[in-house]
C-alpha cells in the first residue's frame, strides 16, 4: 500500500523561509519558520543578502521540521519550491555565487547607459516607446553588474533568480519554473517561455540564452531531491521537485482565485490585486502580465509598490506607544492599532491619502509622491492610521476596475492575502470601500498552500487545477460590506481620491525638477 500522501511546500519570502506539510485537502499538518534579515545595505538605496542565507534558512527550517515531524516523513510523496519574486543571483561554473544577491527591495540604477540603436532604437524612438525601454534597461540589475562590476560579470556562468538558485541547490539541476519569471530578464510574458532571438529584451540586457536557466511549467517535475540536498535538508533523497511559480503567483490559486471573478488582494509588503486569467491582458499599458502558478494562465496584477510597508513606517514613526504596551501584553503591535482606530468614523473625517511613496513606470508616473489631503484640528495619528488602511484600499479598488475594464468581468468576491489581511479594520475598510463580500482565506499560509497544489496536481492526487482549487481552498471569515459605509467610501473615491493624482502631477514634476527627488 502507497501511504505517500502528503506534500512539503518551502516558501522562502522576503523575512523568512518556512517548510510547510500539507495533506491533499488543503489542510496544513505542520509547519516550521527560519527567520532572517530581509537585507543588508552598503550605500543607500541598496538591498542585497548571502545566497547562502537563504539555502542555510531552508536546511534549517526542512530539517527541524522533518525531525520533529518523523511520522510524516515517510508520507511526503513530492516537494515544491515558492519564492520572492525578481532576486537575481551570479554563479560560477561550479554552481557557487559570485557576489550577494541582489533581492527585489534594491532600488540602484544604471544610468548613463548609452541609446538602443539598430532597427529596435528606431522603431521604438518612432513609436514613443524608447522610454518606456529605457526605464527596462536602467532597472534591470543585470546592467549595473556589468557596469560596475564587470570582472564579476566576465566570470557569470548562470544568471538565476532565487527560486532558480535554490532548484539548483535541490537537484543540482540548472532549471526553474515558469511561473517563476518576474524579473527584468528576456522572457515573453505573452507566451510563457524565453523571448524569441529577435526579440528587443535581448538587446537591453547583456544576458545570453546559455546563461539562463531551462523553463519547465508549473505542475511538472523539474527535478529529483539529491543525496547532497538530503543529507543538508533532511529531505529524502530521490523524492520528486515539482515545479510550483513565485510566491504571489502561488498566493492567487491558494486563496482560491481560479477565475477572473474571484479578485485576490496581497497585503503585504508590497500591495496588490490579481486576477487569474487564460489570455494575455495588460491591465496598465506595456506592463505585462506574470505567468500564473497554473500553466498557461497569467496572472494579471496591479501593484502598490509601498502597501503594507506603510503599516510598517507608521508603526516605527508613530507607534511607540503601542509597541511598548505590546510588549508588555504580549500581544501583536497590530491589534492595538484595531483599537487605536476603533472610534475613528469611515472616511477619517476627509482625511485622504494616496499611497504613492514609491514612483513607478506607468502607475504611478515616476515623478509620483504620496499625498495627504484634508487635514483638520480634529486629525491625530489615530485618523492618520486609518487613513492609510483607506488610501491602500482606493488604490486597489483602482486596480480592480483597470481589471475589470481589460478583461470585462466583474470582480464579485475578494480574498485577502498578506499579513495585513490579520487586521479586522483593514478587512472591513476593504469591504466597504469596495462594496464587495471580501474573505480570509482558510488559513494564512497561502504562498505555501499555492505552491502544495502544484505539487498535488503534478503528482495525480488532482486531476487539474480546478479541482485542486475547489479540494484545497475555501474561505474563512468573511466581511460583508456596510452599504452606508460604502456610499460614504464611492463619494470620496470618485469625487476625491481618483482626481488627485492628476490635480497633483504638476506639483509633483515641479518637485522633482527643483529637488532632484525621486530621480
Amino acid at each position: 500500500m502507497n501511504n505517500k500522501d502528503l506534500l512539503l511546500a518551502i516558501d522562502n519570502g522576503t523575512q523568512s523561509l518556512k517548510a510547510l506539510i500539507f495533506d491533499t485537502e488543503g489542510n496544513l499538518l505542520a509547519k516550521e519558520s527560519a527567520p532572517f534579515k530581509p537585507y543588508f545595505s552598503k550605500h543607500p538605496g541598496w538591498a542585497e543578502q548571502d545566497p547562502d542565507v537563504f539555502w542555510e534558512a531552508l536546511c534549517l527550517a526542512c530539517g527541524r521540521l522533518l525531525k520533529k515531524e518523523t511520522s510524516y516523513r515517510e508520507r511526503i510523496a513530492g516537494v515544491a519550491l515558492t519564492t520572492q519574486r525578481g532576486t537575481v543571483i551570479n554563479l560560477d561554473k561550479e554552481g557557487k555565487p559570485l557576489r550577494p544577491a541582489i533581492i527585489w527591495l534594491d532600488q540602484r540604477k544604471t544610468h548613463g547607459l548609452p541609446p538602443l540603436g539598430g532597427f529596435w532604437g528606431f522603431l521604438f524612438a518612432i513609436t514613443n516607446f524608447t522610454g518606456t525601454i529605457d526605464y527596462f534597461r536602467t532597472e534591470a540589475e543585470a546592467n549595473w553588474i556589468k557596469t560596475h562590476e564587470p570582472e564579476i560579470w566576465k566570470k557569470t556562468y548562470k544568471y538565476l533568480l532565487l527560486s532558480g538558485y535554490l532548484t539548483h541547490r535541490l537537484t543540482g539541476r540548472f532549471a526553474d519554473s515558469v511561473g517563476c519569471q518576474v524579473a527584468y530578464i528576456p522572457f515573453d510574458y505573452k507566451n510563457l517561455r524565453w523571448a524569441a532571438d529577435w526579440d528587443w529584451k535581448w538587446k537591453c540586457v547583456p544576458v545570453d540564452k546559455d546563461m539562463l536557466p531551462e523553463l519547465v511549467p508549473s505542475g511538472k517535475q523539474i527535478g529529483s531531491i539529491t543525496r547532497a540536498a538530503s543529507e543538508a535538508t533532511g529531505i529524502p533523497e530521490g523524492l520528486p521537485l515539482i515545479s510550483a511559480a513565485a510566491d504571489k503567483a502561488c498566493e492567487v490559486i491558494g486563496s482560491g482565485s481560479f477565475d477572473s471573478s474571484i479578485g485576490c488582494l496581497s497585503y503585504g509588503t508590497t500591495a496588490t490585486i490579481n486576477v487569474t486569467h487564460k489570455k494575455y491582458v495588460e491591465a496598465v499599458p506595456l506592463l505585462p502580465p506574470y505567468p500564473a502558478a497554473i500553466p498557461g494562465y497569467h496572472t494579471i496584477e496591479v501593484q502598490n509598490m509601498r502597501g503594507f510597508w506603510m503599516v510598517s513606517w507608521f508603526k516605527e514613526e508613530f507607534g511607540l506607544k503601542e509597541k511598548q504596551e505590546a510588549s508588555i501584553e504580549r500581544v501583536d503591535v497590530e491589534t492595538l492599532f484595531d483599537k487605536l482606530v476603533e472610534n475613528v468614523p469611515q472616511g477619517s473625517m476627509g482625511l485622504v491619502l494616496q499611497p504613492y511613496w514609491t514612483p513607478g513606470l506607468k502607475l504611478p508616473g515616476p515623478e509620483a509622491k504620496g499625498a495627504v489631503i484634508g487635514f483638520g484640528d480634529i486629525h491625530n495619528r489615530a485618523y492618520f492610521y486609518k487613513a492609510i488602511l483607506e488610501g491602500l484600499a482606493y488604490a486597489l479598488r483602482e486596480g480592480k476596475e483597470r481589471i475589470e475594464k481589460k478583461t470585462g468581468i466583474p470582480i464579485t468576491s475578494l480574498r485577502v492575502s498578506g499579513g495585513g489581511s490579520q487586521s479586522r479594520v483593514a478587512m472591513q475598510v476593504t469591504a466597504d470601500v469596495f462594496g464587495i463580500p471580501t474573505a480570509r482565506p482558510h488559513l494564512y499560509e497561502t504562498s505555501g498552500l499555492g505552491a502544495s497544489m502544484d505539487a498535488a496536481v503534478g503528482l495525480g492526487f488532482h486531476r487539474d487545477f480546478e479541482t485542486a482549487v475547489g479540494a484545497m481552498t475555501r474561505t474563512g471569515d468573511v466581511y460583508e460590506p456596510d452599504f452606508a459605509a460604502h456610499k460614504l467610501y464611492d463619494e470620496l473615491y470618485r469625487h476625491v481620491y481618483k482626481k488627485m493624482y492628476k490635480q497633483l502631477k504638476p506639483l509633483y514634476e515641479k518637485i522633482r525638477e527643483i529637488t532632484g527627488y525621486p530621480k
